[in-house]
């Protein structure tokens, strides 16, 4: 028996499988926000509105999910980008989630994308304090404008009421909360204690394992989820659908987004409720 194949297989082998990897997304570096726990010193720290539409990164070359996949932004959407890195979301109004992630991550660009800006907070790896950061990105576009780029303002915080009262400002318009920045903080990545993202409700990602029957009215229907964790906690999530995601429920393996209140003694998420499945 011949182990060895013939080398013209071999050579078509090796370039399918490069291929084939040299397309795949690899996880992107970045920061990441804490919870706000209502003990820390924010006197004179940033806070601007948290929006919850698309994060994408600007490589200097091409626009990228967090995941580090490639979203086929229009060639107009990216004109005059700058060869710098650039983190912001991709956003068009308020309770708008669905609409701006089918916008954003269709394949074919749609006219859709008309509605979409990007919404820059941070310049990663650019040197100096953040407010120095996001100057560069400021005086590049007033040198190289592009009507859909904007830079999210931030507002210096005089302390916990002045918090108080901006996130019941920004919920009060329907938006999801607030972040909250050391503006002193050089640029760094992972889970920061510097950046804090401040809600009524907190929300977590899971992994869909398992889909449940309903009973009772919900018969015919899905009546929960299982979930898993990133830190390796399994429960049912079984409010916040609607009929149709009932009858049409996320697929196994699906990552989706879920808001509670709390956690009980053994770590599970209290009174969760469905918000979306996430596709980025």
């Amino acid at each position: 028996m011949n182990i060895f194949w013939p080398s013209f297989t071999r050579i078509i082998l090796f370039a399918l499988f490069f291929s084939s990897n040299s397309v795949f997304a690899t996880q992107l570096s970045l920061q990441k926000a804490t919870v706000y726990s209502g003990d820390e010193e924010i006197a004179k720290w940033y806070m601007s509105e948290k929006l919850d539409g698309i994060r994408g990164y600007w490589d200097g070359e091409k626009l990228l999910t967090r995941k580090g996949k490639i979203i086929n932004a229009p060639k107009w959407f990216v004109q005059n980008f700058p060869p710098f890195e650039l983190d912001g979301e991709l956003w068009s109004s308020r309770k708008s989630f669905e609409f701006i992630q089918s916008t954003v991550l269709d394949k074919v660009p749609s006219e859709s994308w008309e509605k979409i800006t990007f919404n820059i907070f941070e310049v990663p790896n650019a040197k100096g304090n953040f407010e120095l950061r996001l100057e560069k990105a400021d005086q590049w576009f007033k040198k190289n404008q592009n009507e859909h780029v904007k830079i999210i303002p931030q507002i210096v915080c005089t302390g916990k009421k002045h918090l108080e009262e901006f996130l019941a400002l920004i919920e009060s318009k329907g938006g999801e909360g607030v972040i909250i920045k050391n503006p002193d903080q050089e640029y760094h990545t992972g889970r920061s204690p510097h950046i804090l993202k401040v809600k009524n409700s907190n929300d977590m990602e899971g992994i869909v394992i398992g889909i449940n029957k309903g009973k009772g009215k919900y018969k015919n229907m899905m009546g929960s989820l299982t979930i898993k964790l990133e830190n390796g906690i399994v429960f049912n999530l079984g409010s916040g659908f609607s009929d149709f995601e009932r009858k049409n429920p996320p697929k196994l393996n699906s990552q989706i987004t879920f808001k509670y209140y709390g956690y009980t003694k053994n770590g599970i998420p209290k009174f969760a409720s469905f918000l979306h499945v996430r596709k980025d």
